[in-house]
């Protein structure tokens, strides 16, 4: 699956290229009767993502989008943008005000999969397709991109064990899993309990509301409470978000080195696994992501085929099929910082190593 994903991932940054003299060609021609192709590269891409809480949003997946789709249209398309704040009523409205400001594609990110799906058949009964982006919404979606969400899960649960070694098999970890209304926290769940189950005790576990750390740091606070802090060994934290509430009702409750599991690789995610607060993050490249998002909203709204640039295929509950790119993810630990977000470009080892981190990073070697 990893090594089908990195060639799903090479395909599709193959194809931009491609993708980016198609646009040019068709933006050149006269009108010869399609609509979508007549458009060209003039095009107006509605993008909408879910959330500012969690860094990547606003920092990554944003400016990535709209970098691509002025590449691939030579500056003439027009990304509207609209952020629904972890608020599903709110996205839906945003929704249609894209569908009556007539943007020819939708790119979303839903905050609530199922809730989505009334918005995503209004913009299809209006003519304009829409892609999925990191969360597979439901109703009649185009297309598809996020990463192996099942991966993701086994990775932290893999990540884990290992750093539980033999304690693995005399105490009790808490699961934080994300939130209910998020179908990406089910598989990141269903992957961590593949490796997990019959391996350690699950002593409590949780769906967090909204992924919200101030939620996770409060069902920590009632897992301590109720099992003990002399018997929890570790915890299998769903993202780098949760983990900075649970690393912090830990430290309350005088409970330290124990591992921690998150993901995105958020800077303070980052700086806490040079500390040794938190054990290790996914790191999930938001490029490759971004980009076939991009590629796959501008073929479609340019009226053409996906088929060079989607080579999976992904079904949700409503629709069969779906054409998918799914990008790998790496296991972030102190051993590779060097190796991902910094040769990635994603953070500097000044950003991460500023004022109170400097000496932790001096000590795992972090210059």
């Amino acid at each position: 699956m990893r090594r089908a994903a990195v060639a799903i991932a090479a395909g599709a940054m193959a194809v931009s290229l491609a993708a980016c003299g198609s646009a040019k060609e068709s933006g050149d021609k006269k009108d010869n009767g399609g609509s979508a192709a007549a458009k060209g590269d003039n095009i107006k891409v509605g993008l909408l993502l879910p959330e500012n809480q969690t860094a990547r949003y606003e920092k990554f997946d944003k400016p990535l989008i709209e970098k691509k789709v002025k590449e691939l249209t030579n500056n003439k398309a027009e990304v509207v943008y609209a952020n629904a704040k972890q608020d599903a009523s709110l996205q839906n409205q945003q929704v249609d005000t894209m569908v009556t400001n007539k943007v020819d594609v939708l790119i979303v990110d839903a905050v609530d999969s199922k809730a989505i799906a009334g918005s995503v058949k209004k913009a299809k009964d209006a003519g304009i397709p829409v892609v999925a982006y990191d969360r597979l919404a439901e109703g009649p979606i185009d297309a598809y991109t996020s990463f192996d969400n099942v991966t993701v899960g086994k990775t932290q649960g893999e990540a884990l064990l290992k750093a539980l070694g033999d304690k693995a098999k005399d105490g009790q970890i808490v699961m934080m899993n994300g939130s209910s209304t998020d179908p990406n926290a089910a598989q990141f769940k269903e992957g961590a309990h593949s490796v997990l189950d019959g391996k350690v005790k699950i002593g409590r576990e949780y769906d967090t509301k909204e992924w919200k750390p101030e939620n996770a740091n409060s069902n920590m606070e009632g897992a301590i409470s109720a099992l003990g802090k002399d018997k929890i060994v570790g915890v299998y934290s769903a993202n780098d978000g949760m983990a900075g509430g649970i690393i912090t009702a830990l430290k309350a409750a005088g409970i330290d080195d124990i591992p921690v599991t998150g993901q995105d690789a958020e800077l303070a995610g980052v700086q806490r696994i040079v500390t040794g607060e938190q054990y290790m993050s996914v790191y999930k490249p938001y490029a490759p992501e971004a980009d076939a998002a991009a590629e796959m909203a501008v073929a479609l709204a340019q009226g053409k085929s996906l088929d060079s640039i989607a080579k999976d295929k992904v079904d949700s509950p409503t629709t069969k099929g779906i054409p998918s790119v799914l990008v790998p993810v790496v296991s972030l630990t102190q051993d590779n910082i060097k190796d991902t977000v910094i040769k990635d470009g994603v953070y500097t080892i000044d950003e991460i190593c500023a004022g109170k981190y400097k000496a932790a990073c001096d000590k795992i070697g972090l210059k």
